[in-house]
């Protein structure tokens, strides 16, 4: 045990200097900084949800940089054909077929504007995130671990996109808004990037230390009380149940399933763990709550009508 709470102590330091090293790029955006590495550490995928400009893709490889990890960038758009994304089978001179492997094989993958792509291409992006490898022409080819995909989603320009099912939603461990940036912050952006200075990034973490710490935060014990508060919240979003709360069931037409009770767990013991804390309690589960449940909860009519948003049910719930 001494060891783990040695390594655990060691997270705890990796993850404030990753923190530290990003914030050299990043200015402001603390937060979705933090809950994407919570989301790596847990081995889970991540959808970041905001307007143009907000510095989704230069958050991504910024990260990707510190982490010393392979970095891929889909542009999603309407014409992309699932094998753009996986990669495919050639003739080679010998005319033998070879497999040419497509930009998904990659530690990260950022997938960006998600929902501008039609629904198979979309699929053979969620089959990746579920089964880790691709399948093409009936082989296997498993992809590079640690493998993340770190979506991006633009809530304003509806038309002419695919919005992913909620069954899809599903894959994805946090929903993460991007807000604007506040004023003093806005000042710092573009005094940053309207100037000539180069900024040098050290790398913080390798491929392998990433996936000791997924190991590692699995290892970490939570109480039993702990636990079962993580997943009387989820049962409590699921309209007409026995533990739904009045409020689901006027607002909400469907409830999370148990992956996202899974979710709450794991992202409670990342939490604790990067505060240096050796085992989760109830603070930890609300702190995450709000990122694995808000694009697992469906509001009906009569929420949009009365502007009862996602956060205020899971507000309610907490």
């Amino acid at each position: 045990m001494s060891n783990d709470v040695q390594a655990i102590d060691n997270l705890a330091q990796k993850f404030h200097d990753l923190r530290a090293e990003i914030g050299k790029v990043i200015i402001g955006q603390e937060e979705v900084v933090k809950t994407v590495i919570l989301s790596m550490f847990s081995n889970g995928h991540s959808l970041l949800v905001g307007v143009p400009g907000l510095a989704k893709t230069l958050l991504i490889s910024t990260i990707a940089e510190v982490l010393d990890l392979d970095f891929k960038r889909i542009q999603f758009t309407p014409d992309l054909m699932p094998t753009d994304i996986t990669g495919s089978e050639v003739m080679d001179d010998n005319r033998q077929f070879k497999f040419n492997k497509g930009p998904l094989f990659a530690n990260i993958v950022l997938a960006d504007e998600i929902n501008r792509t039609p629904p198979k291409t979309q699929a053979a992006l969620l089959e990746a995130m579920q089964e880790k490898s691709v399948t093409v022409a009936g082989e296997r080819h498993m992809l590079p671990k640690p493998f993340f995909v770190l979506a991006t989603q633009n809530p304003i320009e509806q038309e002419g996109t695919y919005p992913l099912p909620e069954a899809q939603l599903d894959r994805f461990m946090f929903n993460i808004p991007l807000d604007y940036p506040s004023y003093q912050e806005e000042i710092e952006v573009v005094k940053a990037t309207t100037a000539a200075n180069e900024v040098s990034l050290n790398t913080i973490l390798t491929g392998n230390q990433i996936s000791e710490f997924q190991q590692l935060i699995r290892k970490i014990p939570i109480a039993d009380n702990v636990l079962e508060y993580a997943v009387s919240i989820t049962a409590r979003t699921r309209p007409n149940s026995s533990m739904a709360t009045d409020q689901v069931n006027e607002f909400i037409s469907w409830g999370a399933g148990p992956r996202a009770s899974q979710y709450l767990v794991l992202g409670a013991k990342t939490h604790a763990a990067v505060n240096g804390k050796y085992s989760p309690d109830k603070e930890d589960v609300q702190a995450i709550a709000n990122y694995v449940l808000r694009h697992r909860i469906v509001r009906n009519y009569k929420a949009e009508a009365q502007g009862i948003t996602e956060e205020k049910v899971i507000a309610n719930l907490l």
